[in-house]
């Protein structure tokens, strides 16, 4: 077995481990069910009033567009929180030392913020299946991220917005996460409330497929960077600086 092979399942056993910690720690528990709570509650809500044209619930049409923006907070958000965290206490410089550790550290990110995203979709997506009707097909930091969720078509159909503001939104992953998710657990007559009136299926599968490979191609290059600016004596001034905040 290869030293990359080697690293990628140390890399695994990694996220499983990290995971396991994510889902028996209060605090991270805690970060992971509060925005699917409050979306339930803002969903239950809305569930009488109507998708303008249609008879259909806005809570309902709100479901999958909250399922892709949890999946931003679990995936992107938090991971970005990890990894200044990493930084702050030397993990991220550990990884640095050791050969192949970069690619064993974001082999293990993935899978442990994979994990954790999963648990933040059956959070909302489970009660959701039983509180609303009319849903066919369900089966069963942070100022720019929520400007930009808020004109993504996660609460009310992109549609409803000025055609600059559609332009915008679709440049981004998170559109286009949430008409994934809204072509695969909605009526096909929703369709009607999207921008041409289609799901647009191969334009989502490109245009997410896009962002995942610039993502890979970017997050190897982009922790060596902030890996090769810590030093020992970096991490222990911080260490030092911490321990003399006031509780």
């Amino acid at each position: 077995m290869n030293a990359g092979a080697v690293a990628l399942r140390a890399g695994v056993h990694r996220g499983w481990i990290e995971f396991r910690q994510n889902m028996t720690n209060a605090q991270d528990v805690w970060s992971v069910v509060f925005f699917p709570v409050i979306a339930l509650i803002v969903m239950y809500m809305l569930r009488g009033d109507k998708v303008p044209g249609t008879d259909f619930s806005l809570g309902s049409q709100s479901i999958p567009g909250i399922l892709g923006m949890n999946l931003v907070l679990n995936g992107l958000l938090a991971l970005a929180m990890a990894l200044t965290m990493d930084r702050e206490d030397g993990t991220l410089l550990r990884a640095k030392a050791t050969p192949n550790g970069m690619i064993g550290y974001l082999t293990g990110k993935v899978i442990s913020r994979a994990g954790t995203s999963v648990v933040g979709l059956l959070i909302p997506l489970v009660p959701a299946a039983f509180l609303f009707d009319s849903e066919q097909g369900m089966g069963v930091v942070m100022l720019p991220m929520m400007l930009l969720m808020a004109i993504s078509g996660v609460f009310y159909p992109i549609t409803a917005l000025p055609e600059w503001l559609q332009w915008i939104a679709q440049g981004f992953p998170i559109y286009w996460l949430g008409l994934g998710l809204r072509s695969a657990l909605l009526p096909v007559a929703m369709s009607a409330a999207e921008i041409g009136e289609s799901w647009r299926h191969l334009e989502t599968i490109g245009v997410l497929g896009a962002w995942a490979v610039i993502g890979l191609l970017l997050a190897p290059v982009v922790l060596l960077r902030m890996a090769r600016r810590e030093s020992g004596s970096s991490v222990a001034a911080r260490r030092r600086k911490a321990m003399q905040r006031p509780m």
